[in-house]
C-alpha cells in the first residue's frame, strides 16, 4: 500500500478539477497552489504510480506529446485550442472503424484530434 502523501493527494486533486488531458508542466504549476514545494520530479513520480494503480492514462499528443488524464471516460476524442494552446476532451466517437481502414488492414486503435478555437477563446475574436 502506497502512502498517500501531500503532494499525490495534490496532483490527484488538480485532475478532479481539470476535466481535460494535462501535460506535466499544467499539473506542476496547478499542483503548486495546494503544495508549493511540489517539483517536476515528484510530479513524475507519482503521474507513474497513478498510471500504474490505475488512475491515469497516457495520450500521445501530436504537438505536445504525452499528456495524462483520468481514466474511466470510455472512449473519446480531443481537440486542440490554437489559440490557448490547450486540449479538451470531445464525448464519443463518431467513427466506424470496420469502415476507416481499406480491406485487409487491421485496426487496433485509433485517436482522432480536432484543432480550432475553444468556446473561450471565440468569445474574444468575434
Amino acid at each position: 500500500m502506497r502512502r498517500n502523501t501531500s503532494q499525490r493527494i495534490a496532483i490527484e486533486k488538480v485532475f478532479r478539477e481539470h476535466e481535460r488531458p494535462l501535460g506535466v508542466d499544467e499539473v506542476l504549476t496547478y499542483g503548486r497552489k495546494e503544495v508549493n514545494s511540489l517539483n517536476k520530479a515528484t510530479v513524475y513520480r507519482n503521474l507513474k504510480m497513478l498510471i500504474d494503480d490505475g488512475c491515469l492514462k497516457r495520450i500521445s499528443h501530436p504537438f505536445f506529446g504525452t499528456l495524462y488524464e483520468r481514466t474511466g471516460k470510455g472512449h473519446h476524442h480531443h481537440f486542440h485550442c490554437r489559440k490557448c494552446n490547450r486540449a479538451f476532451e470531445l464525448p464519443g466517437c463518431a467513427l466506424k472503424e470496420d469502415e476507416a481502414a481499406p480491406k485487409g488492414f487491421v485496426i487496433e486503435d485509433h485517436e482522432i484530434y480536432l484543432f480550432g478555437v475553444c468556446p473561450s477563446c471565440a468569445k474574444f475574436t468575434k
